[in-house]
């Protein structure tokens, strides 16, 4: 674990897999999806809904919206403009992804993409639920991401790999049972290059992963890695419940802020690197192998005073500054 965490190349190489794809159809601001439907129809309205969302997708204009009708599994896709999947209580919308990633991000600067209502599942085997590699905004609502288990690659729940300036917004939200080497879990974040990536994780419970969260600015040489969570659990994962590496003069910094790290197998919250920095706000920090862990090389928790970091099974460990409320 003092090592460091390798980044995860091998998913990059299913991008090829979810790249093919149908043809773009007439496109519509609005298409959808049902469990009934068929890949042959327009997707234009409910009576002609497509089967998957590769199809629906191709159909869809960018900036549109594929909803999803009832329940159904609608196959993996790969995502490469702006567009909003949407399943607002129509059943359980399933990407089943037992051999590859659920979902691929691959769009331009500028594009936003939100999915809402789905169940994104490996099935014990798939590699990555949803793989980030390029957009400006990924939102991620009230979603159910797990079981990707993969044996061959760094089977993961959530990893953004942006070289680029990105944004990812998850909310309300569970990411559960991933992971299968020492070297997978939950949500991964390892963007490179010279980019600004701001990550709000909002009423998420990161739960029996291998690792809970990684934010590793180590190939970051920008700005540097910003994450925020509020009100979420992560509790019961194999390893670390926050891990949090420095990059290169980049600052990695985890904002913990009304939220718990429990019951996790290693430290509560890790920091490698002096510019590895966690705020923590009314944060529980107990039940874990270790409390609080600073690498020998470095690494700040900063505490706002009104924080409960005890009864783990190792040493509680300490923060490093106490930041004044105002």
């Amino acid at each position: 674990m003092t090592k460091g965490i390798p980044r995860l190349a091998a998913a990059v190489m299913l991008v090829p897999i979810l790249l093919t794809g149908p043809a773009r159809a007439t496109s519509s601001v609005k298409t959808f999806v049902a469990g009934t439907g068929n890949d042959g129809f327009s997707c234009a309205d409910v009576a002609n809904a497509c089967k998957t969302l590769a199809v629906a997708l191709s159909k869809t204009s960018s900036g549109g919206e594929i909803s999803v009708v009832n329940a159904g599994d609608y196959g993996t896709v790969n995502i490469d403009r702006s567009v909003s999947i949407s399943n607002d209580s129509a059943g359980e919308a399933s990407i089943l992804a037992p051999s590859t990633s659920g979902v691929f991000i691959g769009a331009g600067q500028g594009d936003v993409i939100s999915l809402r209502g789905l169940v994104i599942d490996g099935i014990g085997s798939g590699a990555v639920g949803i793989l980030f590699s390029t957009a400006s905004a990924l939102h991620v609502q009230k979603c159910v991401i797990r079981n990707f288990e993969s044996s061959q690659f760094a089977a993961q729940g959530i990893n953004l790999q942006a070289s680029a300036m990105a944004k990812l917004f998850v909310s309300d939200t569970i990411i559960y049972n991933n992971g299968f080497s020492q070297f997978s879990g939950g949500l991964f974040l390892e963007p490179s290059g010279s980019g600004s990536i701001d990550v709000v994780l909002e009423r998420v419970h990161l739960e029996n992963n291998v690792f809970g969260i990684v934010a590793d600015a180590s190939s970051l040489t920008g700005p540097g890695l910003h994450v925020t969570l509020r009100d979420s659990v992560v509790s019961g994962n194999a390893k670390t419940g926050v891990w949090v590496r420095e990059g290169s003069n980049t600052v990695a910094v985890v904002f913990s802020d009304h939220s718990s790290s429990a019951n996790n197998g290693g430290e509560g919250f890790f920091a490698l690197g002096s510019h590895a920095i966690v705020l923590l706000n009314d944060t529980t920090v107990t039940r874990n192998s270790m409390g609080l862990r600073v690498h020998p090389v470095g690494g700040q928790f900063i505490s706002y005073g009104n924080n409960r970091i005890n009864n783990n099974t190792g040493p509680d460990g300490a923060p490093t500054a106490l930041n004044a409320k105002f």
